[in-house]
């Protein structure tokens, strides 16, 4: 039972170790990385700030009829 005990101690501490070694940066960083971001990159789904979005190629043409039919 103790040899189970001191491997899965072990295996906490080496993954312990993986975390410390991860690259960090600093809040203050991150928060103007995400500010910068969210001020440059639009998002329609906001109309009142950014407009209403560019033409939608994928969007369902008016007029037009699917060209498939089901038996």
């Amino acid at each position: 039972m103790s040899e189970h005990k001191l491997r899965k101690i072990i295996e906490h501490n080496n993954r312990l170790k993986e975390q410390l070694e991860l690259p960090r940066i600093p809040v203050s960083q991150a928060s103007e990385a995400l500010i910068s971001y969210t001020q440059s990159t639009k998002d329609y789904l906001l109309p009142s700030i950014w407009g209403p979005p560019p033409h939608d190629p994928f969007a369902s043409q008016a007029g037009g009829g699917c060209g498939c039919s089901v038996m």
